[in-house]
């Protein structure tokens, strides 16, 4: 062909892509994950299946094996994959459905009570008697009143005097707060600390069964706020622990006004009746995990996590079905963007929080670490005494872990992550929450929490990180209470929880780079070695 045809028909083709439409370019992840969780969000219609359908999720009774088949038949519908329940042994099942307590004397008026979770009800029928004030923090203070207390309703707490609130209940964060988490506490350690609060849980057997064998015919708590808010918790659900006689929470104002009235005599008369009951036959809890499936199997994985159950009053909604929920919708929002994940991504829903952080731990015993001397056991001193085991070997998948992600601090709007003292991770961290600054979820501080399932990972050197979140009324008057519904949930930063929860995670399973790793803990040396403890510590 001539020279000047190949000319022509060259310049004639670069005309024709110069005049042809160009191709769309596709859709960025995180503006994929933006849009998706935005603009189609399927949390709060999932949230009124779990929170006002099946409610309230107590470990191992009745209506947490329900919610545990609901959560695994959603992450099926949801298309995830490796879709498992992990046991470990845990103790006993227990539920109430109803209480009551009424004032009989000096006048009639109905009370505000509550069952103590994992202690025996009165099987439905009311027991009627004079209330005798006792309170009992300590062993030594049975001595006081051994004798007088047969065939009484027994007040244990101190009345106090009541605590008329003098800040705002609702609250969100503002630049000045955050920056307050932006540092580190010195660690101290005390291995003697965790026999003290041990000595605690076990002191609830040791009173019930001194008010049994003193003819007691119930006890009953003050709650530990006002404003006729309940709770319920109780920890004396280990198999063959189980206290024999019947607990109470009765709200504060009308505890008061019972103690008021025996102050000043006669003692009042009061009836009480519950339907609690224990739930035995598994004895197991679980752990429910899904999983999107990386690319590269060699890659390991990142890991997003709430915990699933919830203390018996309430539905469990903010503490921590809010969480558990942004863990869902994260996932639902990475499947339906298509997502392929170098690393796979694994989403956990944790049990057994309330007891102990008791199902992050069985995690962590399974896949992670041994410590010298655990024996296994699951238990409340067990949770006070598992972080001073030395030394702590790793075991072949403490590695394959290369983030994780937890959210257990209400339905409030995310606005960044604690870097939990790791300040090398603060960089990566930084990097993948910068395209939600806008959304007010920029921040990163050096600073840690504590007291939820990212804990027990910290303490053995682990990736483990808890969002920074708006505290709205969560600690103020949700926490562990009977008003602990849907009602609460913010559903607008539902939104965004779970769209920052789900870029996170995508962003970390992508990155070339992973979180640098602190070193495997080793036993500290005792804070203040020349502290002595008194007695009355």
């Amino acid at each position: 062909m001539h020279r000047k045809h190949i000319f022509a028909l060259a310049g004639a083709a670069l005309l024709a892509v110069a005049t042809a439409p160009a191709m769309a370019a596709e859709p960025d992840d995180i503006a994929r994950i933006i849009d998706e969780g935005l603009n189609h969000s399927q949390v709060q219609t999932t949230a009124a299946e779990l929170l006002d359908g099946i409610g309230a999720r107590l470990t191992n009774s009745p209506n947490m094996r329900k919610a545990e088949e609901w959560a695994i038949q959603e992450f099926r519908d949801l298309g995830l994959s490796n879709i498992r329940r992990e046991g470990f042994e845990f103790g006993r099942g227990w539920e109430s459905t109803y209480s009551y307590a009424n004032l009989v004397a000096p006048r009639p008026l109905q009370l505000t009570v509550a069952p103590i979770a994992w202690m025996p009800g009165t099987n439905g029928q009311p027991i009627e008697a004079e209330v005798f004030v006792a309170p009992m923090s300590k062993k030594e203070h049975f001595d006081a009143y051994r004798g007088k207390l047969s065939g009484k309703i027994v007040l244990v707490s101190t009345p106090g005097t009541g605590d008329e609130p003098t800040r705002p209940a609702f609250t969100r964060l503002d630049s000045a707060d955050i920056a307050k988490r932006d540092e580190i506490a010195l660690p101290i350690y005390d291995p003697e600390a965790a026999d003290r609060r041990s000595d605690r849980v076990e002191f609830a057997l040791e009173q019930a069964a001194f008010l049994k064998s003193e003819g007691a015919l119930a006890m009953v708590k003050m709650s530990y706020r006002d404003g006729k808010l309940l709770h319920g918790s109780g920890y004396t659900f280990q198999d063959g622990k189980s206290p024999e006689i019947p607990g109470f929470e009765m709200a504060a104002e009308d505890y008061r006004r019972l103690a008021r009235l025996a102050k000043t005599g006669p003692a009042p008369v009061i009836s009480l009746a519950s339907d609690a009951r224990f739930v035995d036959g598994d004895t197991k809890a679980y752990n429910i995990i899904a999983e999107i499936p990386g690319t590269d199997p060699k890659a390991g994985y990142v890991m997003a996590g709430a915990h699933f159950d919830s203390w018996a009053l309430g539905d469990g909604a903010v503490d921590n079905g809010a969480g558990s929920l942004a863990v869902m919708e994260a996932a639902r929002i990475l499947k339906t963007i298509g997502a392929k994940p170098k690393r796979t991504i694994r989403f956990v829903l944790w049990a057994a929080e309330e007891q102990g952080l008791l199902g992050s731990l069985a995690y962590i015993r399974q896949h992670m670490v041994e410590r010298q001397g655990d024996d296994g056991s699951t238990s409340m001193e067990n949770y006070y005494k598992w972080a001073d085991l030395w030394p702590i070997e790793p075991k072949p998948g403490y590695y394959d872990l290369k983030a994780y992600f937890n959210m257990d601090n209400g339905s409030g709007k995310l606005r960044g992550i604690h870097a939990e003292g790791n300040v090398g991770a603060e960089k990566l961290l930084r990097k993948w929450l910068s395209p939600f600054a806008g959304l007010g979820a920029g921040s990163v501080v050096s600073g840690n929490t504590g007291g939820t399932d990212h804990v027990f990972m910290q303490q053995v050197g682990l990736p483990g990180f808890q969002f920074i979140q708006d505290p709205l009324d969560y600690s103020a008057r949700l926490h562990h209470t009977n008003i602990d519904t849907m009602d609460h949930v913010r559903f607008d930063d539902m939104r965004q929880a779970s769209v920052v929860m789900a870029g996170m995670l995508l962003q970390s399973a992508n990155d070339s780079e992973t979180l640098p790793r602190e070193p495997l803990p080793k036993q500290p040396s005792v804070t203040e070695p020349f502290k002595y403890e008194y007695p009355e510590d």
